[in-house]
């Protein structure tokens, strides 16, 4: 009986840390939820890292925070503890004093109370993009059931556009699809998209949990957009928050069979490659 090797979590650090990523290509590690490294090039960022051993989890965390030493950026797309993870922030933000967090203007508090100090706290305001070092990245506003937005703070939600090694990717953060979302999205003409897909209905809304876009809508999304590669993200973390990603597979195969799409693995290294890599 074929027994599959267990990685160890300093094996997939280490994996994270000597992954060679050449021109017009990106490598994206899914952490579950919306939870994700990428690197490109030398650049290693972080996108929502969730690694709290929380008992309400449906699966442990690859890799213990204080283990996540080696993020150039770390972006935050808004405050619920899955996307900025009071368990994981301060081990990150302890170890390694060149990191820098990027987030929305409401979470700028919490960093600072969780140890990030203010010259390496950075607002995430939408609609600009933005230069650190070879990562440029924009906000765009991101609408969890709704847009909410303060004239000081900016949008409480976003999702963030990142240009990268040559590729340009779009993790939406969570968000359901709102006026002008389209628009925004296909002007970036976008590579690889990561989207959510557990949707959302009054039930869940009646107990607290604010929804997303569902499997069609992202699928549909995905298409409208021209995206080149999507990938469907937020379904697997919490009993009661969930979706099954082959739902959004066959969607995409029955309606839109040349849609590229790949579902990852727990933990897995997918690499993404653009046209860009044979130039």
């Amino acid at each position: 009986m074929f027994i599959p090797e267990v990685r160890t979590s300093d094996a997939l650090i280490r994996e994270i840390n000597e992954t060679r990523v050449p021109y017009g290509t990106l490598a994206i590690w899914f952490l579950g939820q919306m939870s994700v490294v990428v690197k490109g090039d030398d650049t290693i960022v972080y996108i929502d890292p969730y690694l709290a051993d929380a008992p309400y989890r449906r699966f442990a965390p690859p890799f213990r925070p204080e283990e996540a030493v080696n993020a150039d950026c770390v972006l935050i797309t808004h405050e619920h503890i899955d996307h900025l993870d009071p368990d994981t922030i301060p081990a990150m933000a302890g170890n390694n004093n060149e990191t820098v967090f990027v987030a929305p203007g409401c979470c700028q508090n919490a960093l600072a109370e969780l140890g990030v100090q203010s010259d390496r706290r950075v607002p995430a305001k939408t609609g600009d993009w933005q230069q650190l070092n070879k990562l440029r990245y924009k906000p765009i506003p991101a609408a969890h059931e709704e847009l909410e937005y303060d004239p000081e703070l900016d949008h409480r939600f976003v999702g963030y556009m990142i240009q990268l090694n040559g590729v340009t990717l779009y993790h939406a953060g969570d968000t359901t699809i709102y006026s002008g979302l389209l628009d925004t999205v296909q002007a970036e003409k976008v590579d690889c998209a990561l989207l959510p897909i557990n949707g959302r209905d009054p039930f869940r809304l009646a107990r607290g949990i604010v929804g997303n876009m569902s499997f069609r809508e992202a699928a549909e999304l995905a298409v409208s957009a021209c995206i080149d590669t999507v990938i469907p993200m937020h379904y697997d973390m919490f009993e009661g928050n969930t979706e099954h990603p082959g739902y959004f597979v066959d969607y995409l195969y029955t309606n839109y069979p040349t849609q590229k799409s790949h579902v990852m693995a727990r933990f897995e290294r997918y690499v993404y490659v653009s046209a860009r890599a044979f130039k």
